[in-house]
């Protein structure tokens, strides 16, 4: 368990754009932005950032979305879903979270082009 400092969705909301961008300690490919960051550190959730950027070369339906939706949804006894969608819809992976701390009730975070980031950043 992390502990996490109070994150808003308006603390996310002031993040439009990047100059800074991060890059991912084991998929050495995948880069995240400055929001993305402030998530991580924020909201305890690194591991959620792992969890994009380590599926990409070892699942074909998600390596196969050039664009890609992910969304983790906390339920009220802080088990949680993690989706991935092609942008459309439909989805392509759903992991099961035991529990997790994260202190939103759910995120949305855009990966594209091998770079994670919040929709704000787009």
């Amino acid at each position: 368990m992390t502990n996490t400092e109070k994150l808003t969705e308006a603390d996310l909301a002031q993040f439009t754009g990047t100059e800074t961008w991060y890059r991912h300690a084991i998929n050495r490919n995948v880069l995240y932005t400055e929001g993305v960051q402030f998530l991580a550190e924020r909201g305890g959730a690194y591991w959620l950032l792992d969890a994009i950027a380590i599926i990409q070369p070892h699942n074909k339906r998600v390596a196969a979305e050039e664009f890609q939706v992910w969304k983790l949804v906390v339920r009220p006894d802080r088990r949680a879903t993690l989706t991935c969608d092609d942008g459309n819809g439909n989805i392509v992976f759903t992991k099961e979270i035991e529990y997790t701390d994260f202190p939103l009730d759910e995120i949305s975070l855009w990966f594209c082009n091998n770079v994670i980031y919040l929709p704000s950043e787009h």
